[in-house]
C-alpha cells in the first residue's frame, strides 16, 4: 500500500480517544499499519533500573495508532486531507518523478527519480 502519511508529516488525528489532536508524525509502522503520534495516545512504561534509565519507575511514552485515524494536514488550508498520489513520466515511459498532493492540490511530498532526493513540502 502506498505511504499516506510519512514520518515527519503534521497530521489530525479523526477517530479515537484523542480526536482533533495534531501533531508530528515520529514512526511509522507499514507491516501493522500503526503510525506513532508526538504526545497523542501517551501510556506509562513501567522500567527496571539499567543504566539507560538509572531512576527506573514509570516511564510516559507516546503508543501507535492505527493509520486509518489519521489525516495529513494540508499546509495551505490546515485542514486535514486526504491524499492522491501523481506519477511523471518522461517520453520513454520511465518515471521522472513522484508526489504527494493533497485534495486541494498542494505537493506534501516529491521523490524526483533522477537524483534520487527527497524533498518534504509541507513545514
Amino acid at each position: 500500500m502506498a505511504a499516506r502519511v510519512r514520518k515527519d508529516d503534521i497530521v489530525e488525528v479523526i477517530a479515537g480517544e484523542h480526536r482533533g489532536a495534531r501533531g508530528k508524525v515520529l514512526r511509522v509502522d507499514p507491516v501493522k499499519d500503526r503510525v506513532v503520534v508526538e504526545g497523542v495516545n501517551m501510556v506509562y512504561r513501567h522500567v527496571r533500573k539499567s543504566r539507560k534509565h538509572p531512576q527506573g519507575g514509570r516511564i510516559q511514552k507516546e503508543a501507535p495508532i492505527h493509520a486509518s485515524n489519521v489525516m495529513p494536514v494540508d499546509p495551505k488550508t490546515g485542514r486535514g486531507t486526504r491524499v492522491r498520489f501523481q506519477v511523471q513520466r518522461d517520453a520513454t515511459g520511465k518515471v521522472v518523478s513522484k508526489q504527494r498532493l493533497s485534495l486541494g492540490g498542494s505537493v506534501l511530498s516529491e521523490v524526483t527519480r533522477a537524483t534520487g532526493e527527497y524533498k518534504r513540502r509541507n513545514q
